[in-house]
C-alpha cells in the first residue's frame, strides 16, 4: 500500500510510524524542513518539503501511484484542499482528513463532505473522539481502558487486578464455572511491559492488566468482580474549556445527574463557554490555583479531568487536585513519555489523542471486512470488530477446530441482535459481527480471515 501523509506533527509522525511497521510505502509532506529531516532519520519513510494542498508537491510525493492520502496538518483548510486535489487530479481512492473546527462538523453541513462536493471518505475529529473516550472513562471509572464495538452492543475493557481479586491464581478455563455471573471472555493480559494472549491454563496475578470482552450490559458487574469498585462520578471538575472540555461538559449535561464545574484560564473563552453551557458552572482561572480548585469544590469531586493544551499543566493540575481531595484524576497526554510518568505521580488515567486517531485510521488501512480497530500498547495488539463472510475459513467450523492464528482470541459474537460469548464448540455464521483480540504478529492473518473472496461476488 502506498500512503501519503500530509503533516509531520505528533499525529502525522505516529501514523507514519505505524504504517511503516505495517510495511506500507509511506511518504510524508510538511512545510517544516526540520520536521521532515527528523522524521526521515527515525523512520523508513520518504519526506517531501512543501504543502500537501499543492498539486506539484503531491506529484513529488507520488500521488499518481498512491492508494491513500491522510491529511493531518494543523490547518483544516489545507487538509480539505489536499483531499480535494487528491481526488480531482490524481484519483486517489481513499482520502482521510483531520477536521478540528466545529463549524465544519455541524450536522446541518454533513453533505458538504461527500463525493459530489468535497470528496473526503473519512473525517477524523480528535476533539470529539477524545471527548468520547473521556466520557467512557467517567462511565466506567474502575476500567483502565474501554472501547465500544458492534454499534455499542459489545465492549472491550481493560482492568488492573487488585490484591484481593477473587479470580487470582485460578486457571482461566475455570473462571466462568466458578463465577457464573462473570459473563466475559478474557482475551489479553498485560504483565509488566509484556502483553500476551490469554490462554485457558493461564493463572492471573495481582497487578496484571487484563482485557476482557462482553455484552455492554455485563460490564458493570464484571468490573465489580475484577476491579476496585468505584461509583460513577456525580461531581466532576473539568480543567480546560477548549473544544474537548466544551464537548465533555455538553455531553455530561445531556446525561444529567452530574454536577459540573469547568475551569478555563482565558477570560474570553470562559465567557464564550459559559454562555453556551446551561448547567455547568464556569470559573475563570488556572487549574493550578488551589483557591480556584477549592472554589470549584475539589474536595467533594469524584473526578477531575484536565484537558488543556499543555501536558505539564494537565499532569500537575491532576496531582494538585488529588492532594486537595479529588478521588480520581484523568488527564489528557499528547507526549507518549508523559504517560508512564503520570501514573508514577498518582494520576489514575490518561487519554492519548494520538492513539485514538491512529486507531480510527487503522480500520481504513486494514483489509477485509474490518468495521473498527482499537490499538493497545502502541500497536502491540489490536482489538477488532469484523464481519464474517460466507467465504471465510472461520465460517461453519467449531472454534476448537478452526486453527486460529496463535495470537488471536475471539471475545464475543453479535448474531441477529444477540451477544454470544464463544467456546470451543461455537461456530461462526455468515454476517456475524466478531470482536477479537490479535497480537501484532497475527494482525495480517486476521485480515485474511475476514477478507472478501472472489466467490463472494
Amino acid at each position: 500500500m502506498r500512503v501519503i501523509v500530509c503533516g509531520a506533527g505528533r499525529v502525522g509522525y505516529g501514523i507514519a510510524a505505524r504504517l511503516t511497521r505495517e510495511k506500507a510505502n509511506v511518504t510524508v509532506i510538511d512545510r517544516n524542513p526540520a520536521l521532515i529531516r527528523g522524521l526521515a532519520e527515525r523512520l523508513d519513510v520518504r519526506g517531501v518539503v512543501g504543502s500537501g494542498s499543492y498539486p506539484d508537491v503531491l506529484v513529488e510525493a507520488g500521488a499518481k501511484e498512491a492508494d491513500m492520502v491522510i491529511a493531518v496538518t494543523a490547518s483544516d483548510e489545507v487538509n480539505i484542499v489536499a483531499c480535494q486535489i487528491a481526488h480531482s487530479v490524481f484519483g486517489i481512492p481513499t482520502k482521510i482528513a483531520r477536521i478540528r473546527a466545529q463549524a465544519y462538523l455541524q450536522t446541518r453541513y454533513a453533505d458538504v463532505f461527500s463525493r459530489d462536493n468535497i470528496p473526503i471518505d473519512v473525517i477524523i475529529s480528535p476533539e470529539r473522539e477524545v471527548a468520547e473516550a473521556v466520557l467512557q472513562r467517567l462511565t466506567t471509572p474502575a476500567a483502565s481502558d474501554v472501547k465500544a464495538f458492534a454499534d455499542g452492543r459489545i465492549w472491550a475493557v481493560g482492568v488492573r487486578l487488585r490484591e484481593d481479586c477473587p479470580v487470582l491464581e485460578t486457571p482461566l478455563r475455570q473462571v466462568r464455572e466458578l463465577f457464573p455471573d462473570l459473563h466475559v471472555t478474557i482475551v489479553g493480559v498485560r504483565r509488566g511491559n509484556t502483553l500476551f494472549r490469554a490462554q485457558a491454563a493461564d493463572l492471573l496475578q495481582a497487578g496484571d492488566e487484563v482485557f476482557f470482552i462482553c455484552a455492554a450490559e455485563w460490564v458493570e458487574r464484571a468490573l465489580e468482580i475484577l476491579g476496585e469498585p468505584q461509583p460513577r462520578a456525580r461531581r466532576v471538575i473539568l480543567i480546560g474549556g477548549g473544544n474537548i472540555g466544551y464537548d465533555v461538559a455538553s455531553a455530561l449535561e445531556a446525561k444529567g445527574q452530574v454536577k459540573i464545574r469547568l475551569i478555563e484560564l482565558d477570560e474570553e473563552r470562559a465567557a464564550f463557554v459559559a454562555e453556551r453551557l446551561e448547567k455547568t458552572i464556569v470559573l475563570q482561572g488556572s487549574g493550578l490555583d488551589r483557591e480556584v480548585l477549592r472554589e470549584a469544590g475539589v474536595a467533594d469531586a469524584e473526578a477531575v479531568v484536565a484537558l488543556t493544551n499543555s501536558d505539564q499543566v494537565n499532569v500537575l493540575a491532576g496531582v494538585i487536585a488529588k492532594r486537595e481531595g479529588a478521588r480520581r484524576a484523568n488527564v489528557l497526554i499528547n507526549e507518549a513519555e508523559y504517560g508512564p510518568l503520570s501514573h508514577s505521580v498518582g494520576i489514575d488515567r490518561y487519554i492519548d489523542p494520538r492513539a485514538t486517531t491512529i486507531s480510527t485510521i487503522l480500520q481504513h488501512v486494514r483489509r477485509g471486512r474490518i468495521k473498527a480497530v482499537y490499538s493497545l500498547m502502541d500497536g502491540a495488539a489490536e482489538l477488532m470488530d469484523a464481519v464474517a463472510l460466507q467465504t471465510s475459513n472461520l465460517v461453519g467450523t467449531p472454534l476448537g477446530e478452526a486453527h486460529l492464528p496463535p495470537g488471536v482470541a475471539i471475545g464475543a459474537i453479535l448474531r441477529r441482535g444477540e451477544v454470544i460469548l464463544p467456546d470451543s464448540t461455537t461456530s461462526i455464521e455468515p454476517q456475524d459481527r466478531v470482536v477479537l483480540f490479535a497480537l501484532r504478529e497475527s494482525v495480517e492473518a486476521v485480515q485474511k480471515l475476514f477478507r472478501v473472496g472472489i466467490e463472494y461476488f
